[in-house]
């Protein structure tokens, strides 16, 4: 399967390339092969059945999982980036992202941009909160959240530094109609210029992409 997103900027500031991208956690359970090119501006879904390898895309692309075949390289301003530096130019959403439940919500990000070198660290830290509507609560414990809010911190880590890639599953999860509404509005207003990459299976969520890429696998019941 190939998808391809056509794109008016001569050279993408990020660009996908997936060749027979597959991987295997047993005989029967993983991510079947896929081809495709996304390049940014644009938002793009990944959707299919539960075991089909939506999640398992999202962090073969970020660069946390090794495929067991094929290959899929980013290139940012034209410059291929390998996956130990790619968390340099990606914001990643996982609803296994932990927080230290004994920080502060501000203090969680703190920690997160100085691990990363950011400078005006706590500059960048009010900005990503209250671009989810979470700097009213700044000085709260993460362990006093909901999970709705502590979702909301999701993203705020992903744009924390900025990135020109999100890359986003579930970003819905636990949101009511506010947080929903603050995620389509983060959709649209990165994907205007950089690109986002969405897992969901969530008609509300995909039909804010431009183009899906939809996953043909066994769907075991079973998160791939």
């Amino acid at each position: 399967m190939s998808v391809a997103i056509e794109t008016a900027v001569r050279s993408p500031a990020a660009l996908f390339e997936a060749v027979e991208l597959r991987h295997r956690y047993g005989p029967a359970r993983g991510l079947e092969p896929v081809s495709f090119t996304i390049a940014a501006p644009g938002v793009v879904a990944v959707t299919g059945p539960n075991g089909s390898g939506k999640s398992t895309l999202l962090r073969i692309l970020a660069g946390l999982l090794r495929p067991s075949g094929g290959r899929a390289s980013l290139a940012v301003s034209g410059v291929v980036v390998p996956p130990p530096g790619r968390r340099r130019h990606v914001g990643y959403v996982s609803p296994e992202l932990a927080f230290y439940d004994e920080m502060s919500v501000a203090e969680n990000l703190g920690f997160a941009a100085e691990a990363r070198g950011l400078a005006a660290a706590g500059a960048a830290v009010r900005e990503a909160l209250e671009r989810v509507a979470l700097w009213g609560r700044a000085h709260d414990r993460a362990s006093a959240l909901s999970s709705g809010l502590r979702q909301r911190l999701r993203l705020a880590f992903a744009l924390l530094h900025r990135p020109p890639v999100l890359l986003l599953d579930e970003p819905g999860s636990h949101l009511d109609d506010e947080g929903r509404a603050l995620v389509t509005g983060i959709v649209g207003q990165h994907g205007s210029t950089g690109l986002v990459v969405m897992a969901t299976n969530d008609e509300r969520e995909w039909r804010l992409a431009e183009q899906r890429i939809e996953l043909r696998g066994r769907g075991l019941g079973d998160s791939a």
